[in-house]
């Protein structure tokens, strides 16, 4: 039975059995102690002694808490690149405030969908992070609070990332090549350096991510199949890219450089240079070549056109690409007017 004692102007109700653990809360009206009385006997006779106690702890269990968890026992299951990208959004979710308040010191379950909107309200207002970093934030909150209900056995926890309105993406850049870009941008290159200016084609011709091409080896080159097997790539998936006759050529060169046969060396990096190193070789060629804002990610976007302009299946594009959706793929497409035009047209 529940004891209810008024306490000065307050109203104090508590309920103690044997084996589970003592239950008090204080409030305004006898009336409402009485109903919390009534719903929380309620809840002891159909729940165990440690179920209670379970329900306690979730209760104090606070975002700082699931953020520490979280990096300790989920963060080194994931992929490498996961592991290198994800402890740096959770120090920014163990830094962020509400109303002058430490985020982290806020219980889980209490992180629900109108306070997760303030907070994204924020960075909003601030203009402090783009939409797609807000949308990375929230995805690794989501993928916590996922692991939290299903593996921590916290299952009274609502998922907030679904209950809120998310920025929209911008549209996906659309800078391509264009009339002799190509040209001036490869005799640039070969000025800086021929390795630089092959990994441009390389680019060019696979569709492959900066990362993914420096972190080749030649081990990862199957010669007599014309494929490349990257095993970690940015979705965390594996995936095989086929070598064009041009992209293949330009492997042949770079072992030339080497100067090892093939078979050999199967640990050693294809390429010489490092990621800085080739960002500011990359940029000082664009410079000379007089061209303007060409990133080495927009070579991604021009070679992923041109296999759609080929008229290759869009899953066997995607296939090539590594892009997990259809929908990102197309953010990523950019057909020129020219194919558009050759599309409608009868050739003469």
């Amino acid at each position: 039975m529940a004891t209810i004692f008024q306490r000065g102007k307050y109203w104090r109700a508590q309920i103690r059995r044997k084996g589970y653990p003592t239950l008090t809360a204080t409030f305004d009206t006898k009336l409402e102690a009485q109903q919390w009385a009534v719903q929380k006997e309620r809840e002891i006779a159909e729940q165990s002694p440690e179920r209670i106690r379970q329900r306690i702890r979730d209760r104090r269990f606070t975002l700082g808490d699931a953020l520490h968890r979280y990096e300790r026992e989920v963060l080194p299951s994931k992929s490498e690149s996961a592991r290198k990208r994800e402890p740096s959004t959770l120090r920014l979710w163990r830094a962020e405030d509400l109303d002058g308040k430490p985020l982290a010191d806020l219980p889980l379950i209490e992180l629900d969908g109108q306070v997760l909107s303030r907070i994204v309200g924020q960075w909003t207002a601030e203009e402090r992070l783009s939409a797609n970093t807000i949308r990375l934030r929230l995805a690794l909150l989501s993928f916590l609070y996922n692991v939290a209900r299903k593996e921590w056995g916290m299952t009274e926890l609502i998922n907030p990332v679904p209950l809120i309105r998310k920025p929209r993406l911008p549209r996906g850049r659309d800078r391509r090549l264009v009339g002799d870009e190509k040209e001036r941008l490869l005799a640039a290159c070969e000025k800086t350096n021929p390795e630089l200016a092959d990994i441009v084609r390389f680019a060019i011709e696979t569709a492959m991510r900066q990362g993914e091409i420096l972190g080749m080896t030649w081990g990862c080159i199957d010669w007599e199949a014309h494929t490349v097997f990257l095993e970690n790539t940015k979705n965390g998936e594996s995936r095989i890219v086929p070598l064009s006759e041009v992209a293949e050529a330009v492997l042949d060169r770079q072992r030339a450089r080497q100067k090892h046969p093939k078979g050999r060396h199967h640990l050693q990096p294809v390429w010489t240079y490092t990621r800085e190193g080739m960002r500011a070789s990359y940029n000082k060629a664009l410079k000379k070549a007089g061209i303007e804002g060409l990133t080495f990610h927009d070579l991604r976007h021009e070679a992923t056109s041109r296999l759609v302009e080929k008229g290759l299946p869009i899953m066997t594009v995607q296939a090539i690409t590594g892009h997990k959706s259809t929908q990102m793929l197309k953010r990523y497409t950019h057909i020129s007017a020219q194919t558009l035009v050759e599309a409608v047209r009868t050739p003469k």
